[in-house]
């Protein structure tokens, strides 16, 4: 009687393996697949019990493959290629090219999506689907294309293409000063105003807190007039347009409103919120030529975008008369 054939691992430990043996390092691996590090080193645990073998080893500059690992690695990678190459095979030629990119609420509604009509001008045949969510989504998972994600200066996602640093400039309706008559010419200022806040469960010492901005401008805290908090940023900019109080707008996702005087920045001091937005592409996406044109279109946005916000569109500040 035939042997049994040997029952194979699952694809998600194949696929952690492969992700770890390509950086030779289990933090960036748990970056690319979001997940936790140990997550990934538990998936390598479980991946060498099952088939008796250590894939990898620890040396004094980081992780370095066994024999045995090498091996895997070779067929994993050729593997997971050719499973690749015979799905984007497996589609129609003339079915309609899609793309979907996933970022925050926050840059998909005020940044992506007004921007969307120029990338459909340029490329008509090509599908655009919008996933945003404030949840770092796993790209192969929900079969994301491209991903826009703001992250720390100091840690940002491997494999990520930097588009631009997030800036935080104090922000108001015109309608604001002119109803209330309290000027706005410094930070001092703010104490006859309401400020309006975000509060974010998930990050409670948020970069987007006004204590963390007066600290930043050097500036003394003051008691405002009132605050009123939300925990999305998109609710935040709808009260700063219906002068309910003073914001903290993020640049360059609010210079749109900036450029149109819908809002206006009064007394104009920025400070550098140390993150940024970066640009990555699934794994399984590379080499399609529509999503490296997305991507190609949506930098040289961004270019532009950083361009414009530090020439004419910077605000300015307003002398007392």
């Amino acid at each position: 009687m035939a042997e049994a054939p040997r029952r194979l691992p699952s694809l998600d430990l194949l696929k952690g393996f492969e992700s770890a043996a390509r950086h030779l390092n289990f933090t960036h691996a748990a970056d690319e697949l979001y997940l936790t590090q140990s997550a990934v080193s538990r998936q390598i645990q479980t991946l060498e019990e099952s088939l008796g073998v250590k894939l990898f080893t620890r040396q004094r500059r980081g992780l370095a493959l066994t024999a045995e690992g090498a091996r895997l690695r070779e067929a994993v990678q050729s593997a997971l290629g050719q499973v690749r190459e015979a799905i984007e095979s497996l589609a129609p030629r003339n079915a309609p090219r899609g793309i979907t990119v996933t970022s925050t609420m926050a840059f998909s509604s005020l940044w992506l999506i007004p921007r969307l009509g120029k990338f459909q001008q340029l490329d008509p045949e090509v599908d655009v689907r919008i996933a945003a969510n404030d949840r770092v989504l796993d790209l192969d998972r929900e079969h994301i294309d491209v991903s826009v994600r703001c992250a720390s200066d100091a840690s940002p996602p491997p494999d990520g293409r930097w588009l631009f640093r997030e800036e935080l400039v104090p922000i108001c309706s015109p309608g604001l000063l002119e109803r209330t008559g309290k000027v706005l010419d410094g930070p001092e200022d703010l104490r006859h105003h309401v400020l309006l806040r975000m509060e974010d469960p998930a990050n409670p010492a948020s970069w987007l807190s006004w204590n963390s901005w007066f600290e930043a401008a050097g500036a003394r805290r003051v008691k405002p007039a009132g605050s009123i908090t939300f925990n999305y940023f998109d609710q935040l900019m709808r009260a700063a347009l219906a002068g309910h109080g003073v914001a903290l707008g993020r640049l360059p996702l609010i210079q749109e409103f900036l450029d149109e005087g819908s809002v206006v920045a009064p007394f104009g001091t920025r400070v550098a919120s140390r993150r940024s937005y970066w640009l990555l592409i699934a794994p399984t996406a590379r080499g399609r030529p529509e999503v490296q044109r997305f991507a190609d279109w949506l930098a040289a946005e961004a270019a532009g975008s950083e361009t414009g916000d530090r020439a004419a569109g910077r605000p300015k500040r307003k002398r007392r008369t």
